[in-house]
C-alpha cells in the first residue's frame, strides 16, 4: 500500500460506508451540520451581547433586567439547538458505527463458513479471529467522529463566508490557519500508515499464539513448556507494544501541531482585530464575533484531524477484511433433495481422485460402496486416505475427479440441508461446546424432537448410564471444551449428538478411540438395532472393531486394494493381515490400559453424580 493513497482510499471506505447506512448517516450529518451554524451563530449573538449589553453596561454603571432577560433567553436558545444537533449527530454517528461493524462481522462468520477447508488450512485461528473482530472494528473507527467532520466541512464553509461578510482583514487570518490545519493531518495520515499497518499484522500475530497456547495448554504443562511459551508470546507482544509506542510518538508529535494552530489563529486575529479597531475599521463587536468564533472553530476543526488520524488504520483493516470477502473457493450447493427419508443411505464413490493443496495426490481412482444398511471398515496404514474419504463422504472437500454419490445422487448437487439432514461425521478429536449435555446434542435443531430422542440417542451411544447419574442430567453443564468429562465420555456426547439427527449415513473416523472396547463393541451393536437404522463408514483401528464391520475396505498408497470381510481379507491380502497384526499387536500392549481407561471413566462418573 502506498502512503500517497491512505486519504483517498480511506475516504472510498467511507463512502461505501455512507452507501450502506444511508439513514443513520443522515441524521448524523443534519445533527453536525445543526450543531455548526448554531455554533456560528452563537458567536454572532455573543458579540452582539458584549457589544450592546455587557460594554454599555460597564460604561454607564448598570444594566437593565430586559436586557438581561433577552441575553439569557438568547444563550438558552443557542444552547438547546446546540445540544440537540449534539444529540442527533451522536446517535446517527453511533447507530451507523455499529450497524457496520455487526454487518460485517456477519459477512465476514459466513464467508468463513462457506469457504473449503483448504482455504481455513492456511490462515491461523489467531488471523481469523482477528479478521473478525479487530480488523472489523479498525476499518469503523472512523465513522464515529465522521458526521462531525462532515458538519465541520459546512460550517467552515458558512463560517468563511461569514468572516469575509464582517472583515475581510481577519478572514485572511482564517484562510492561512485552516489549509495548514487540513496539511498537517495529510501528513499525519501517510506518517501513520505503514506503523499502523505493522501493528494490526502484530495484533493478528499476538492472538494467534495466545491461542496456540491455551488451545494445548495440556502439552504446555505436560510437556514442560511454559517457560519456552511465555518467552515465545512475551516477544511477539514486545514488538506489539514497541509498534503501538512508534504510533504514539507519532500522535504525540502530530496532536499538539494540530490542536495548536486554531489557538495560534485566535491570537493572530486578536492581533489584527486590535489593529482593526485602532484604525477605526472594526468595531468591538466585529472583533469578539471573530475571536469567539476562532475559539469555538478548534474543537470542530479537530474532528476533521480525528476522521484523517484514522483513516490508515480504516484503510488496513479495510484491505485484511475484504482480503477475507474477495476470497475464492466457495462449495456451491445444487438444489436437489433426498429421498427415503428414515432408511439407511447408499453411499458410492466412483473413480475419486484427492489431491493435497501442496500437490500431493492422496487418492487415486477409488472405487467403493457402501450399501444401504450396512457397515463398512475403512482399514489402510498411516497416510493411506481414510481420513479424506471420510471428509469427501461428508462434503468437507470436494473431489479433483470423479463423484460421490449419495442415493445415486451427487453430494455436489445436493443443498446443504439435505446434506446435513441425511449425514453425520463423528471424528477422533471431540468437539464439546461449553453448555449443557441436552444443549450439546441437540444444538437448536429443529429435527431433534425433544428429550426423547436426546434420551435415545445417549443409550444408543453408550451415553445414558453415566448422564443418568449426573446430579442435573440433560442440564448439567460441561463447562468449556468439555474439561468436566472424560475423553471416552466426550467421544459418546459426540457421538450421540450425531445419531439425535438420525443421519442416513453415518460417518465415524476412528470415533470410539478413547472407549473401551466393549464399549465400542456395545455401541456398533446398538447402531444397527437403532430405530433410525443408518448405513455406517468406520475408520477402523481395534481388530474388534473391524471384525464387527460386514464389509472391509482396505487402503494402500491411496488405491482401494481388497474388499471383503474380514476373516477373507486376513487368508488373502498379506499387507492387511500384517496391519491388522501389527494393530492387535499394539492393543494387546494397551490391553493393561483399557481397565484404567474404564475405571477412569467410571470413577470420573461416580465423581460427576
Amino acid at each position: 500500500m502506498r502512503d500517497q493513497g491512505v486519504v483517498g482510499k480511506g475516504l472510498r471506505v467511507l463512502r461505501q460506508a455512507i452507501r450502506e447506512e444511508p439513514g443513520p448517516f443522515a441524521v448524523g450529518v443534519a445533527g453536525a451540520v445543526l450543531h455548526s451554524l448554531v455554533t456560528i451563530g452563537s458567536s454572532f449573538v455573543l458579540g452582539a451581547i458584549v457589544a450592546r449589553i455587557a460594554v454599555p453596561a460597564i460604561q454607564e454603571g448598570r444594566v437593565s433586567a430586559g436586557a438581561i432577560a433577552l441575553a439569557v433567553a438568547a444563550i438558552l436558545a443557542v444552547s438547546a439547538l446546540k445540544v440537540s444537533g449534539m444529540i442527533a449527530r451522536r446517535l446517527g454517528a453511533g447507530a451507523m458505527q455499529f450497524r457496520l461493524q455487526a454487518t460485517y462481522r456477519r459477512r465476514v462468520t459466513r464467508r468463513y463458513l462457506r469457504l473449503p477447508l483448504s482455504w481455513h488450512h492456511k490462515h491461523s485461528t489467531g488471523e481469523l479471529l482477528s479478521n473478525a473482530n479487530a480488523d472489523v472494528e479498525a476499518v469503523w473507527f472512523p465513522i464515529a467522529p465522521f458526521p462531525f467532520a462532515v458538519g465541520t466541512l459546512a460550517m467552515l464553509v458558512v463560517a468563511g463566508v461569514a468572516l469575509f461578510v464582517t472583515d475581510w482583514a481577519m478572514a485572511l487570518v482564517g484562510l492561512a490557519v485552516f489549509p495548514l490545519v487540513f496539511a498537517l493531518n495529510v501528513i499525519y495520515s501517510r506518517r501513520m500508515s505503514p506503523r499502523v499497518t505493522r501493528v494490526q499484522e502484530l495484533r493478528a500475530d499476538v492472538s494467534t499464539i495466545a491461542h496456540e497456547s491455551f488451545d494445548g495448554a495440556l502439552v504446555v504443562k505436560t510437556m514442560g513448556r511454559e517457560t519456552e511459551e511465555t518467552t515465545r508470546f512475551a516477544a511477539k507482544a514486545d514488538e506489539l507494544r514497541d509498534g503501538l509506542i512508534r504510533v504514539g510518538r507519532i500522535r504525540g508529535a502530530f496532536d499538539p501541531l494540530i490542536d495548536s494552530l486554531p489557538n495560534i489563529g485566535t491570537l493572530a486575529v486578536l492581533v489584527v482585530g486590535t489593529w482593526r479597531m485602532s484604525t477605526g475599521a472594526a468595531d468591538i463587536e466585529t472583533v469578539t464575533s471573530v475571536v469567539f468564533l476562532f475559539t469555538v472553530l478548534a474543537f470542530p476543526i479537530r474532528a476533521i484531524g480525528w476522521v484523517l488520524g484514522e483513516l490508515p488504520r480504516s484503510v488496513v483493516g479495510w484491505e485484511r477484511v475484504t482480503k477475507v470477502l474477495s476470497a475464492t473457493g466457495d462449495m456451491e450447493y445444487g438444489p436437489r433433495e433426498t429421498e427415503g427419508h428414515g432408511t439407511p443411505a447408499t453411499l458410492e464413490f466412483r473413480d475419486v481422485t484427492y489431491t493435497y493443496p501442496d500437490g500431493s495426490e492422496v487418492l487415486h481412482s477409488v472405487n467403493l460402496e457402501i450399501p444401504a444398511g450396512r457397515t463398512v471398515a475403512l482399514v489402510g496404514p498411516t497416510g493411506s486416505g481414510k481420513s479424506t474419504i471420510a471428509s469427501l463422504a461428508t462434503r468437507l472437500v470436494d473431489p479433483d475427479d470423479g463423484r460421490v454419490l449419495l442415493d445415486g445422487n451427487d453430494v455436489r448437487e445436493l443443498g446443504h440441508g439435505a446434506l446435513a439432514d441425511n449425514i453425520a461425521l463423528v471424528q477422533q478429536v471431540p468437539f464439546v461446546f461449553d453448555d449443557t449435555i441436552g444443549g450439546n446434542i441437540t444444538l437448536a435443531r429443529d429435527s431433534v424432537d425433544g428429550d426423547d430422542d436426546v434420551w435415545t440417542a445417549l443409550r444408543t451411544a453408550q451415553a445414558d448410564g453415566f448422564v443418568a447419574k449426573l446430579p442435573d442430567q440433560l442440564d448439567t453443564e460441561v463447562g468449556e471444551r468439555g474439561h468436566s468429562l472424560s475423553g471416552g465420555q466426550r467421544q459418546r456426547i459426540t457421538l450421540a449428538r450425531a445419531l439425535a439427527g438420525a443421519p442416513r449415513l453415518l460417518v465415524l473416523d476412528d470415533a470410539t478411540s478413547a472407549v473401551d472396547p466393549r464399549v465400542e463393541s456395545a455401541i456398533l451393536g446398538a447402531l444397527k438395532k437403532s430405530k433410525n437404522p443408518a448405513s455406517v463408514l468406520v475408520v477402523a483401528y481395534r481388530r474388534a472393531t473391524i471384525a464387527l464391520a460386514d464389509e472391509v475396505v482396505y487402503l494402500e498408497h491411496g488405491k482401494v486394494v481388497a474388499t471383503g470381510t474380514h476373516l477373507d481379507l486376513l487368508d488373502n491380502v498379506p499387507g492387511y493381515a500384517n496391519l491388522v497384526t501389527a494393530y492387535e499387536r499394539e492393543e494387546a500392549e494397551r490391553a493393561r490400559e483399557g481397565a484404567f481407561i474404564e475405571a477412569e471413566d467410571t470413577e470420573e462418573e461416580e465423581v460427576s453424580a
